[in-house]
């Protein structure tokens, strides 16, 4: 898939301003970021609230919301967000991310006989009043892998499901691997499998939808005009605490109680969440113009000290990337394909750049710790399959230059040739984000000028990001180097980021390592706990090496709570798919 719900995000790089005279002193030295981070707690404290009140929730983004409000085809985190507040999935978790019984459906996995049962609780209705029947759960995977909507989440794990590739390729009207146990009306649908993977008891590992699609609304709508449609874009349907009352399309939705929400009537009269850019937020929260609005890390000085706020805050299963284009997407084949003609296909060039980055040395004095460099593709919050024993590249102009030069990029006049003597000039391309982005951009481009690197931004300037991802996608010529954003599952298998079939995978590398190494992690061996660590280790070593993808830095998302506002937390087992549950919160009393 190109951008899971849960795994790619259309993320604006918190970038910051850094003096080139600074950076140039001291590059040896280094140090924590982490260390200087303020301490923040997790939750809000934990009141009794009131029934009623208006909630304003600030959308933080520099370019409209697309509005494609129906889980199977969303694109973005963006929509995501807009919509939290009803979509909620049928799955709760754990604060190990295991999938519990506590949602609006059950999971039972049943390994010997490669099967699973999904069971939506009586009472769980859309907000029509409906009830969610064994069709609406089954109709998620017809959306997902009908070729007609050109649906991201369909993968090679998905299509692990039997019958489901056949149904994509238009060689079966159904897909005979889910039946009805208590037919079309009833609750459950049994799923039947290939292969069973390790992480299919925990939530976001792909295997599975995890997600309803109500058939009774959506059924006479084509699937190739589905994301067009009135259904997804004026008036979606959800399970959620709240329902959508109106959308002004790319800037605001107003959401009112679900009247027919499983769990009872949720606190809140009214929510609006409205569009606000990256560079006005500081501003909305000195004048408190929100009840809920994210900082900006470049602007935590500003608003650290604003009254009447809470300021939590989580570290998100998120990183940003340098990522090389060495192939293209098969549409056909449905997998990448790497190019050997790929100016970027040598490992020497892309560690040269890598090590050219003084990302620590951005992110230590210009986030005030919030930002932090990370040294693998492996999230730390994953455990025992992280490797706290990895490096990365930290930043080092003399080993990159040493780098260069062994491998035969010599220089000619100011800028290095590649090894066949040709003219190199390297196309990078950035989204456009807060005002401190184009700075710090330029600082990167100077970084790698200075290694006699003749990289020249796309374009000759940043991209707006749906515009961004759009040219990745589609794989745009001109497009040699990226920085980019990517929100990792709460499951670890790097197959739906970085596998061969994974649409997602925008550097486009499938090597042959790569490609076992995933499969390894995901093979029924990978039931051993030990086994699965073994093998993520190796892997990050792998990718580390070979620097298809090199991880620069993740960061403290915090959020400004307002004091009267109770019930806000970010611990992962009181939140679904990373938002709170808004069923609880609401004003104290």
């Amino acid at each position: 898939m190109k951008k899971s719900k849960i795994i790619s995000y259309i993320a604006i790089l918190a970038a910051v301003f850094l003096s080139l005279t600074a950076c140039s002193k001291n590059q040896d030295k280094t140090s924590n970021a982490v260390d200087s981070t303020p301490k923040f707690k997790t939750s809000v404290p934990t009141k009794t609230v009131k029934q009623g009140g208006t909630l304003r929730v600030a959308l933080e983004t520099d370019t409209p919301f697309q509005g494609i409000f129906l889980d199977e085809i969303s694109e973005n985190s963006v929509d995501y967000l807009a919509s939290q507040f009803g979509d909620e999935t049928l799955f709760y978790y754990d604060n190990n991310y295991r999938i519990n019984k506590k949602g609006p459906a059950t999971l039972k996995v049943d390994q010997k006989n490669k099967n699973i049962v999904v069971t939506v609780k009586n009472g769980v209705k859309w907000s029509d009043g409906k009830q969610v029947t064994a069709k609406d759960l089954e109709y998620s995977y017809e959306i997902i892998a009908n070729k007609a909507t050109n649906c991201e989440r369909y993968t090679d794990q998905m299509a692990n499901i039997v019958g489901l590739r056949e149904y994509h390729d238009g060689k079966a009207q159904t897909i005979s691997g889910i039946t009805y146990p208590n037919s079309e009306n009833g609750r459950s649908i049994k799923i039947r499998f290939k292969q069973m993977f390790p992480g299919m008891y925990n939530a976001g590992s792909n295997c599975y939808s995890e997600t309803a699609a109500p058939y009774h609304y959506l059924k006479d709508v084509p699937f190739s005009k589905l994301q067009a449609s009135d259904q997804v874009r004026k008036n979606p349907m959800f399970i959620g605490p709240y329902k959508v009352q109106k959308i002004v399309r790319g800037q605001s939705v107003t959401w009112v109680p679900n009247k027919y929400y499983w769990r009872g009537k949720p606190k809140l009269d009214k929510i609006s969440i409205s569009v606000i850019s990256t560079s006005s937020a500081s501003q909305a929260i000195k004048s408190h113009k929100f009840d809920v609005i994210d900082v900006v890390n470049t602007q935590w000085e500003q608003v650290k000290n604003t009254k009447n706020y809470n300021f939590v805050a989580s570290v998100p299963m998120q990183y940003y990337y340098l990522g090389f284009k060495v192939g293209k997407w098969d549409k056909k084949q449905e997998k990448n394909v790497m190019s050997k003609n790929s100016k970027m296909n040598s490992k020497p060039l892309r560690q040269a750049m890598a090590y050219a980055m003084n990302v620590e040395q951005v992110d230590k004095r210009y986030t005030h710790g919030l930002k932090f460099k990370v040294p693998t593709l492996i999230p730390e919050q994953f455990g025992d399959y992280f490797d706290k024993n990895a490096k990365g590249y930290t930043y080092n102009l003399k080993k990159a230059n040493q780098i260069l030069d062994q491998a035969g990029y010599k220089k000619k006049g100011k800028w290095r040739t590649q090894p066949n003597g040709k003219p190199l000039k390297i196309n990078f391309m950035a989204m456009s984000g807060n005002t401190t982005q184009e700075p710090i951009i330029q600082n990167y481009l100077q970084q790698w000028h200075k290694v006699g690197l003749n990289v020249k931004l796309y374009n000759g300037r940043l991209i707006e990001a749906n515009s961004f991802y759009d040219k990745l996608a589609k794989d745009d010529p001109k497009v040699d180097a990226f920085i980019g954003g990517i929100g990792m599952s709460t499951e670890p298998s790097q197959a739906n980021a970085y596998g061969e079939n994974s649409a997602s995978n925008y550097a486009r590398f499938a090597t042959k390592e790569n490609t076992q190494l995933i499969k390894e992690m995901d093979a029924p061996e990978s039931f051993n706990h030990g086994h699965r660590v073994k093998v993520f280790h190796k892997w990050q070593k792998y990718m580390n090496e070979q620097a298809y993808v090199v991880p620069l830095d993740n960061q403290y998302t915090v959020t400004a709570v307002n004091t009267k506002l109770a019930n806000y937390s970010l611990d992962p087992e009181k939140c679904a798919n990373k938002h709170p549950i808004w069923y609880d919160i609401g004003f104290a009393k």
